[in-house]
């Protein structure tokens, strides 16, 4: 299935000049959306992952069920002031501004393998600050996945020391 054929370009979107590439029209197609889930669980079955990273907030569509297929528990990571306990906080620079991302202090033992997911690499930039996060608190992340990577951005460069897969490459 080419699952590219059911992404969105949403052009000036959040701002002029950005292609938004909108998920959600393979979300709303049950079988692209199974066969999403199904290759990304494909790229991580035979890791012993325990805990699934997702990034708010289509990281939370793909990260749950992901989770889930793997058996393994999921830890949302967030914009700042959306935790209820304790935090640690990362700000980072966008391709079109900053912003501040947080994860629970005690949502990962130290030595847990880790897989962080989201829907899309750019610039790798938000990536970059959860992997951070994750190593602070002891996590191995042992990959990265991605719906769609925007390989112009060359965000896969900020993310060199980790083996990230990307299921749709433009």
């Amino acid at each position: 299935m080419d699952l590219a054929q059911y992404i969105r370009n949403i052009p000036d979107f959040p701002q002029p000049g950005v292609q938004f590439k909108d998920i959600t029209t393979l979300l709303k197609e049950g079988p692209a959306f199974r066969e999403t889930i199904e290759r990304l669980v494909g790229l991580f079955e035979d890791k012993e992952i325990e805990l699934v990273v997702g990034i708010e907030a289509r990281g939370f569509i793909v990260g749950a069920p992901l989770a889930y297929s793997l058996g393994c528990g999921f830890v949302p990571v967030r914009k700042a002031g959306k935790l209820p306990a304790p935090t640690l906080s990362k700000t980072y620079d966008l391709e079109y501004g900053s912003a501040t991302l947080e994860i629970h202090r005690d949502a990962i033992e130290k030595g847990q393998k880790v897989i962080i997911v989201d829907d899309l690499l750019a610039t790798g930039g938000t990536t970059r600050a959860v992997c951070e996060m994750v190593e602070e608190l002891g996590g191995r992340i042992i990959g990265i996945g991605f719906v769609i990577e925007l390989e112009s951005l060359k965000g896969r460069e900020k993310l060199s020391s980790y083996p990230v897969h990307s299921l749709i490459r433009l």
